[in-house]
Order: structure tokens, then sequence, then C-alpha cells
């Protein structure tokens, strides 16, 4: 009995526990269930959130995209119909502008029309009057028994005839009356002038001589088998002359500048003691420097001592250049300053301004510094030269009149004529053979010069050579006989000389290096 009521409890109690994890376990689902269907309905309401975000962002997207469409197609629509109005107008311009051609080419063609009736019209005028004006012509000549030409013929030789008695009578007249008083006159101012005016006067020669410290110091210039003389005489041009003179070298030039800077370079290369040919060819560049410097130096100074201070450089520098020429044997710079005092003391006589008329002497001779470079008169030169630079009208003329290349139109251009006289025609002034001398040496190295590929030539020995240096890249060595040949040639038919001329044409190839 209790056995079975153990039994039964312990089965009552098996059976509650079972009920009671049961009721349990319904409750747990139960609850789970809620909170699955709290969890669903949650993401329900998000998702349903974020599908009307999605919509609104969609909606926004559209109505902005809507909206940049219509306002570019908009701007376009405008492009198009200004881009349209503009073809429009151009359109119109274009049919303006054919119907004003077509309108202009009728009117031309209307004139054309017009033009030619009147050109026929004309000619057929014009050859009614030609046939009147000829049986006219006809009826005189048969009433004259003249021709037209004798006709003419006798009226000119009977004008001409009534001219010539009235221009002799009134230069007779003016001849009269001039000379009662000009020669007078005249004289009272040539003579005034050449009283107040005194000058000294150097003949200048071609040759010049260099002292030398002892006898030894010519073999030094002559150099190894001549190397330096001959360096010497090709830098400048000049022939140096050794002899037996003791003492003394001898360069002979008929160019002044060429003898001053051979003879400047000489005594500079004997006071070094360095004579070779490259220290002969460094100083010859520097020494002519110097003497360009020198030049335009004298010019200045010339200016100067005649109150003139406005001169253009380059004519500065070609009255310097006048220092070392000579015209008869007269130096032309000292001539020009003495004919500028002489214009200046004459012109304080007759009133004249003295400040032009001593402009005018001292630049009446400008283009002897040039006349061996340029083909002319050097008085023409020297005119087109002051013209070139500045100089007044009235100069120009007057330096252009001074040897009546042209015909003087003023008191001035007289003036200079008389006082160039007045300084050339003193006695011992000037030398005929000097100037004639020099002048046919110019001649001569302007000859050669006139060849293919030659670079300098200088006429030595008193012209009786001429030395010529070509390019060697131009010129080889078959070449350079033929360009002597030729030289020979056109000096036998275009110059005259004494004696004869040896031409020599050097063709000198040089390699040059540094060393750094």
């Amino acid at each position: 009995m209790w056995y079975l009521l153990a039994v039964i409890i312990g089965a009552a109690a098996g059976v509650a526990g079972y009920v009671g994890r049961g009721l349990l376990a319904t409750r747990r689902l139960s609850g789970a269930g809620e909170e699955a269907a709290r969890i669903v309905e949650a993401a329900t309401r998000e998702a349903e959130n974020k599908r009307k975000e999605a919509e609104l962002f969609a909606k926004d997207e559209l109505h902005r995209s809507r909206v940049e469409f219509e306002r570019e197609t908009k701007n376009r629509r405008k492009e198009i119909m200004s881009l349209e109005a503009r073809i429009l107008q151009k359109e119109e311009n274009l049919d303006r502008k054919v119907a004003l051609l077509e309108k202009k080419d009728g009117d031309l063609s209307r004139r054309a029309r017009e033009i030619d009736e009147r050109g026929k019209a004309v000619e057929a005028r014009q050859r009614e009057l030609d046939a009147v004006i000829e049986e006219e012509r006809r009826r005189l000549q048969k009433v004259a028994g003249l021709s037209r030409d004798e006709a003419k013929q006798m009226l000119l030789q009977s004008l001409e005839d009534e001219i010539r008695r009235d221009a002799a009578a009134l230069a007779r007249r003016i001849e009269e009356e001039a000379k009662e008083t000009a020669d007078k006159q005249a004289r009272k101012i040539i003579s005034l002038a050449i009283q107040r005016y005194a000058a000294d006067q150097v003949s200048e020669t071609t040759v010049t001589s260099v002292s030398l410290p002892n006898d030894e110091m010519k073999g030094r210039i002559i150099g190894r088998e001549g190397r330096n003389i001959r360096a010497l005489e090709a830098a400048t041009g000049v022939d140096v002359i050794i002899d037996d003179t003791p003492g003394a070298v001898a360069l002979s030039s008929f160019d002044p500048i060429r003898k001053e800077v051979a003879r400047v370079t000489l005594e500079r290369l004997i006071a070094d003691g360095r004579i070779h040919p490259a220290r002969i060819e460094e100083i010859v560049e520097k020494v002519r420097k110097e003497t360009a410097e020198n030049i335009r130096e004298a010019g200045k100074q010339a200016a100067f001592d005649l109150g003139i201070h406005d001169l253009h450089p380059e004519l500065v520098a070609l009255l310097g250049r006048l220092r070392y020429r000579s015209s008869y044997g007269q130096n032309v710079l000292q001539h020009s300053k003495e004919v500028a005092r002489l214009m200046g003391i004459m012109a304080a006589e007759l009133g004249e301004d003295i400040q032009s008329a001593k402009r005018i002497g001292i630049l009446h001779d400008l283009g002897k510094a040039a006349d061996h470079e340029v083909e002319g008169a050097h008085a023409v030169i020297g005119a087109d030269i002051a013209k070139r630079h500045g100089e007044q009208p009235e100069v120009v003329h007057a330096i252009a009149a001074h040897h009546n290349d042209v015909e003087p139109a003023s008191i001035c251009a007289v003036l200079a004529s008389a006082a160039d006289a007045i300084s050339a025609a003193r006695p011992g002034a000037r030398s005929e053979s000097i100037e004639a001398y020099i002048k046919r040496l110019e001649n001569l190295e302007g000859l050669a010069m006139g060849f293919r590929g030659v670079h300098h030539a200088y006429a030595i020995q008193a012209g009786r050579e001429i030395r010529v240096m070509v390019e060697p890249d131009k010129i080889d060595d078959n070449e350079a006989a033929q360009v002597a040949r030729d030289i020979t040639k056109k000096i036998q038919e275009e110059l005259e000389y004494p004696g004869q001329i040896k031409v020599v044409v050097l063709r000198e190839t040089r390699a040059i290096e540094y060393a750094k």
C-alpha cells in the first residue's frame, strides 16, 4: 500500500513537473513570438521609411534634372533664334549689297557709253580742227612764201638777236658801274685779308727716317730670312728701306697715314726690343687705333681753334684725316684752316656771317678725305658728305661751288673760291709733282683692289712695285698667278707711268689656335 502510494505520488510529481515545464516552455515560446512580431513590425516600418525616403530623393533628382534640361533647352533655343536672326540680317545685307552693286554696274555701264560717245565726238571735232589748222597753214605758207620751219627759225633768230642786244647793253652798263667801285673794294678786302693772316707752310715728303740706337738693330728689323721686314711691310703697306745709311731706316709711302703708323710701330718695336711677326702685327693694330683717335683729336682741335663747336662727329673725323692729306704738297688741314680764317676776315669786311664763312672754309676741302674712295670731284663729294651730316644748304652749296663745279649763288660761295685761290697761290705753298705722284699711286692701288679676291694692295718703291694680298680661301696658287697677269695687263691699258711696275701677288695661309 505504502509502496503503491509512493509510486502514485512519484508519478504525480513527475507528471506535475512535466506539466510545469511544458507551461514554462509555452510561456517562453509565446514571448519569443511576440518579440519576433515586434522585430518584424519595426523592420517593416523602417523599410517603409527607407522606401519613402528613396521615393522622395528620386522625385527631387527627377525635378532637378527636368529643371536643368528645361533651362538648357531654353538657352539653346535662344542661341538658335539669335543665330537665325544674324543669318537673316546677313542675307538682307547681302541682298542690299547685290542690289547696290547692280545699280553701280548699271551706272558704270551708262557712264562708259557716255564717255565713249563723248570721246568719239571729241575725236571727230579734233579731226575737224586739224583739217582747219592745216588748211590755214597752207594758206599762210602760200601767202608768206615760207614753210613752217623757216618761219619758226626766222622768228627765233629775230628774238635771239634782240635779246642779245639787250643783254649786251645791260652787261656793259653793269660792268661800267661795277668797275667804278668793285675793283678798288675787292683789292682792298683781299689785301687786307692777306695782311691780317700769315701762316708758315711746310711741304710734306713721302719718305720718313727712323733713327736706330745702333746698326745691329737693322739685322733684327730684317729678321731671319727677312721675315720681320716682310711682316712689317705687309701689315703697314709701306716700303722699309734699309741701306748703308748709318743709324737710320727709311720708310717710304705715298699715304701719310700708313707712313705714320709704320713710323710709330717701328719706334715702339725698337724701344721694346721684341721684334717678330706676331709682335709686329700686334703693335700695328694698336698704333692704328691710336692714330684713329689722334685723327679725331686733330679734327676737334681744328674746329676748336676756329670757334666751331657743333660739327657732326663724322665731319670732325674727316677733318682730322685731312691732317695726313696733301694737295700739291700743301697740307690740306692747314690749308682748310687758312681758308677759314681768310673767309672770316673777308666776311667781316663785307658784313656777312663770320661763323658761317669760317664753317664753309674749314669744310670746303672735306671731299679730299675720301676722294680716292669715291668717284667724282672733291668739291661735289665734300658737299654731299656735308649734306648727309646735317649742314645748312648755304654751306653745302658753297662747298660744291668753290671750284665752280656748280654756279656760285651766294657771297660766301664766291668768298670760298677766292680764299681757296689765295691760300693755294702763295709762293711755295704747293708743288705740282707731289700731287701728281700721289694721284698716280692711288690710282694704281685702286686698280688692283678692283679684282676678285684681293684683300689689300700697297704701292711701294715710289710706284715701281705694287704688292697685292689675296684671300687664300678665294684664290688658289694658279689663280694668284692669273691675278698678277690680269693686273699687269690692266695697268698697261689704263695707266700712264714712267719705267716699269712690278706686280707681286702674295697668298698666305695661317693656322691659329689658342692654348688655354
